[in-house]
Formats: C-alpha cells, structure tokens, sequence
C-alpha cells in the first residue's frame, strides 16, 4: 500500500523541488474504450480514485474562434465528417476512438488570419469557466490535491489553426506571421489565467498541453523551434513564476533534442515522456533530475503484452530512476489503451504501491 503520510499536495510540491517526501505522487490517463473493456471485466471502482490522483485541474483554456460550433457535414455508416470550434473540418469513426483525418483548416493564408481568425479571437471574451474553476478549487483543497490552471501551449494551438502543413511551411516563408499567431494564442490563454486569478482562483501551479514532436523527432527543427516557439513558452512559465507557482508541460514525442532549451525557458517539470518515442527517465534524470522533474515515462506497450514479468520490470526500473532524483511523479508514458486488461492494470497500481514509497 501506499505509505500516504502527507496530502497530494504537499506531495507534489515537494516532488516538484525535489525535496523528501513520503511516496511518489501519481496520476493517470485513461481511453474511454478502455474504461468501457474494463467495466465489462468487472470494475466497480473509479480508476482515478484507485491509482490515488494527487492533482486537480481547475479549468481548460483552449481559445477557440467559434465557441460551441459542431456541425455535421456528412455521415456514413462508419463515419462522420464535422465542422468544429477550431473552425477545422475532421473525419472521424463513429463508434471506436482514434486520431481523425484533418480535412481542412480555418486559416489558410495569412490574410485568413489578419482580416478573419485574428480580429475573431481578439473580440471573443474569458474561454474558461469560472464558476467551474471555483467548484473545482473547492474539491480539490478538500481532497487535498495539488490544484492547477491548465490549457493549451502556442505551437498547438497554431497548429489547430494553420494545420501542420500550413504551419511548418510557415516557419520557413513566413516567421512573422507564424510568431503573430504565436504571440497572440499565448496572450489569450494567459488572458484567460489571469481572468481566474482576479476573480479568486488561487492555484498551486499552471500545466499546460501540447505536442511538438513525434515518435521520430520535433515537428519543427530545434533551431526554428528556439527562434519563433520558445519565447512564448518562456513567457508562459514567467508568467507563472512570477506568481510563485512551477510549470509543468506535456509533451508527446522525441523531445530529447530541446530538454536544455525547457529548462532554461523555466519548465519545472516534463510529462509524459512517451517510451516509444526513446524518452526514458533511465536517461533523462541523472542528465537533467537535478534541474527538471519529470512525471510519466512506464510504457503502456508494455503494459499491453499482459506479461507480469515484463510489466513489472518497466515500472520497478522507471519508478527507481526517478527516485533517486526526488523529481518523479507516476504516470503511464502516454494513456492507458484498451489493449490493457482491467486485472493487468489492477497489477500495475500494485507496482507503483511496492516501488512508489520513499524509506
């Protein structure tokens, strides 16, 4: 069992400066097709609740140009083709989960931008929900979690917009359109923050999600991503820091190439660190543990071969690395497929009991 002596979080708190705490904090991620397996193989209980969760998010800021927009523009047996609050057109499966097809995207120019999505956003007010804010604050303190503001990082959000394609030509034709995108999503989601902030939203920290890389690398060069991305992350983290509070921020991908460039634009902490994609905290925190933490990393590929051996193995080597650092919180590598069974996952939790306490 887990040797619970202190709340999540005073946990992650001290997790996030490396300092002695009595177990590691932890969370979870999980598909909805695999919450739909595992109630079938006998679940009665919420994962979350099981895993322990030591964090509570208090909002999502995602700035979109057509708040509440769903339309369907075709269907077929299997699929359905929609218009979103991105303003995209995606395809996707109706009755399994899975990344759409990206059909087509708002802006498509720069004049797209400048005389339509810009001037949109701009007029568009506060894209979170305060009173949710407050009733999850509420929760949280109560459960004793560590609360954050959470929502989208720029170069995700550029890509929503301009489509990857769009966006990546961009960087190279056009660097001030891109950084005017960049510049004015960053404002709006920090815009958002200190909108709960006025209103009394007093949170532990900020998280902020977004993926720029793949199993194969960045989505970007690291040169391009220091020039026209990293200043409005750094700025994100400022704004945090300058508020006393750390920042954490999701990646998916290979993003070994620009963990300095993280560092030193102010992350605190670094999560999921996909397994596929050759992050490994094995690696990761005697370079870089005593300047980062890092949350995640145990691989769900593993997970999903059900061999017990092997599982526990990946959790017992991943959890142990991280130890050493004081800079470690539990997290599956990515989320948790349906290809996992509810008893393997109920093995894993047991794991992260046996190896997740501090002597």
């Amino acid at each position: 069992m887990r040797n619970v002596r202190m709340t999540g979080r005073e946990r992650v708190s001290r997790m996030l400066k490396r300092k002695d705490q009595d177990c590691i904090p932890r969370m979870e991620s999980f598909w909805g097709d695999t919450i739909k397996r595992w109630r079938g193989e006998g679940m009665n209980e919420d994962p979350n609740i099981m895993v322990g969760n030591d964090f509570q998010g208090l909002c999502w800021s995602e700035p979109f140009p057509y708040p509440g927009q769903d339309v369907t523009i075709r269907e077929d047996a299997d699929t359905v083709t929609k218009r979103d609050a991105w303003g995209q057109i995606n395809r996707y499966w109706k009755y399994r989960e899975g990344t759409p097809e990206h059909v087509a995207f708002p802006c498509e120019t720069r004049e797209d931008w400048e005389t339509k999505l810009k001037p949109r956003l701009l007029e568009l007010g506060p894209a979170v929900d305060l009173k949710g804010a407050c009733w999850a604050l509420k929760v949280g303190r109560r459960q004793g979690r560590w609360c954050h503001l959470t929502g989208l990082e720029t170069f995700e959000m550029t890509r929503h917009l301009l489509g990857d394609e769009n966006t990546m030509i961009a960087m190279i034709d056009d660097p001030e359109y891109l950084v005017d995108v960049s510049r004015t999503m960053t404002d709006l989601v920090l815009r958002d923050f200190q909108y709960l902030v006025d209103n009394g939203i007093e949170p532990d920290g900020v998280w902020i999600y977004g993926d720029m890389a793949y199993r194969g690398g960045l989505l970007c060069g690291p040169p391009l991503y220091r020039e026209l991305v990293w200043p409005d992350h750094q700025r994100m983290a400022q704004w945090a820091h300058d508020r006393g509070w750390p920042f954490i921020y999701h990646t998916d991908g290979d993003v070994n190439g620009v963990v300095e460039d993280y560092i030193k634009a102010g992350f605190d902490c670094l999560q999921p660190l996909e397994a596929k994609a050759r992050m490994d905290v094995r690696n990761l925190c005697p370079d870089f543990g005593d300047r980062l933490a890092f949350i995640g990393n145990c691989d769900v590929m593993v997970y999903a071969t059900n061999d017990r051996e092997a599982i526990e193995e990946e959790v017992r080597s991943k959890i142990e690395a991280g130890k050493a650092t004081r800079g470690y919180g539990y997290h599956s590598d990515h989320s948790v497929p349906p290809s996992v069974s509810w008893d393997t996952y109920c093995f894993v939790v047991d794991l992260v009991d046996k190896y997740g306490n501090y002597e």
